[in-house]
């Protein structure tokens, strides 16, 4: 399998298997964020996590009330912030990097959907 790099408006996302540490990548046009295999599973698990939450939340909520959410494990945080149907997210990654990033409100579902389409099995 060759090196897959997805990519929309506002986020991008990548899988190389045959990199011994960092296969997987997040980001934006702006910066990127290598990740371990263990790392973007978390991050897309603790992501959908927070997706479903947002989705929840949008019958609780009024239409101009906002809402912040976190979910976290030992390898990152992430948190996403706004109204249930348009929101932003940061991450945090624990790691030996130390590296934090953010998406600007509404790229969210979209970078689910790339990374949701990634084989990386």
């Amino acid at each position: 399998m060759q090196r897959l790099i997805k990519s929309g408006v506002g986020w991008r996302v990548g899988w190389h298997p045959q990199v011994e540490k960092y296969q997987g990548l997040i980001g934006t046009d702006d910066w990127a964020i290598e990740l371990t295999k263990a790392e973007l599973v978390d991050f897309i698990r603790l992501l959908t996590q927070l997706a479903d939450t947002m989705k929840q939340m949008e019958a609780e909520l009024m239409d101009e009330e906002k809402i912040s959410c976190e979910a976290e494990s030992a390898l990152l945080w992430l948190e996403v912030e706004g109204y249930p149907h348009h929101y932003s997210l940061r991450v945090i990654v624990h790691g030996d990097r130390r590296c934090e990033g953010n998406w600007k409100e509404g790229v969210a579902p979209q970078l689910l959907k790339g990374l949701n389409s990634l084989d990386y099995g």
